[in-house]
């Protein structure tokens, strides 16, 4: 089980990312993720968001606040081992 939680920056680069409205969806999926794991531990990246956060982190187009949000979605995704 996971046990971390959004930090305040990635939480507030997440807030960013939801109400810009020239965001894209994948980024902002994984903004919601990172956002619902503020203050809940127990809560774990779903695997469409982990999914969407990748390909967040592999665009290069993305924003600096789309990253920070993808990157804490998916440091608390389930791992596959």
């Amino acid at each position: 089980m996971a046990t971390k939680t959004t930090g305040s920056k990635a939480a507030s680069a997440a807030a960013k990312v939801l109400s810009s409205k020239s965001t894209g969806s994948a980024s902002k999926t994984a903004a919601g993720s990172a956002l619902t794991q503020k203050s809940s531990p127990k809560e774990q990246t779903s695997a469409r968001a982990a999914k969407a956060a990748s390909k967040v982190l592999r665009d290069g187009r993305t924003s600096a606040a789309s990253k920070s949000a993808a990157a804490s979605a998916l440091s608390q995704a389930k791992s596959k081992k």
